[in-house]
């Protein structure tokens, strides 16, 4: 907790001062219990983004090989993670999937954020894909209000293949907060896919994006 605090006392400011981001709808994200914010990706770094201008820590899953480099940059970049609240999870086992809700749902249990990106992977062409059911499972199973975000240029800060971020414009709004409970007489499946739908519908009020039918499926190489 003092390393989360530590970073975010010291990276936001300079954020704000170098890129001077936008960010609307803040105080719809709540100041205490568990949420979680599901954000739209277009950039490695929205989920670096949200963190320092969101009004608490929130923690998102990071590959656990990001924790396991090694040198200066391996140390900067897990003491960066861990600051940020980065959870480490393994991917490619046959249960990385469940074992990233079951750590995601040991966050919210705890009463804190916890941020999704419901598409699976960054949008290399701007369209708002799909999104997982993952995310309602979360919401249901955890009882969790679900802050709908937009992160806009980060893309151009960082373009995929891009190492190092540029200077540019960014902004993150925060929409109202959707609440979902199971529904009698639908299956759980069906709730789910409604609730993400809904989420996905928020997302792209806020973002303005244009609209991809299908999933994205790059997810296993981004």
């Amino acid at each position: 907790m003092i390393m989360q605090a530590t970073v975010r006392l010291v990276l936001a400011p300079l954020f704000r001062l170098g890129y001077r981001p936008t960010i609307e709808g803040r105080t719809n994200v709540p100041r205490t219990g568990p949420v979680i914010l599901a954000a739209n990706h277009i950039s490695a770094l929205d989920s670096v983004v949200i963190p320092l201008v969101a009004p608490r820590p929130v923690a998102f899953l990071a590959k656990a090989e990001y924790f396991r480099q090694r040198g200066i940059k391996g140390w900067f970049v897990r003491s960066l993670l861990t600051g940020l609240a980065a959870i480490p999870v393994e991917r490619g086992a046959a249960r990385a999937a469940a074992d990233s809700l079951d750590l995601a749902l040991a966050v919210l249990n705890d009463g804190m954020a916890f941020g999704i990106h419901p598409e699976g992977t960054r949008s290399r062409d701007g369209r708002l894909y799909r999104g997982r059911t993952g995310v309602a499972h979360l919401a249901i199973a955890s009882g969790a209000p679900v802050v709908p975000v937009a992160v806009l240029g980060t893309d151009r800060i960082q373009p995929v293949g891009s190492r190092l971020p540029r200077l540019g414009k960014v902004t993150v709004r925060f929409g109202a907060p959707l609440t979902f409970a199971p529904a009698p007489g639908v299956s759980a499946g069906a709730a789910r896919r409604a609730a993400t739908d809904q989420i996905m519908d928020a997302i792209a009020d806020l973002s303005g994006q244009d609209r991809a039918a299908a999933y994205n499926e790059l997810s296993a190489a981004a």
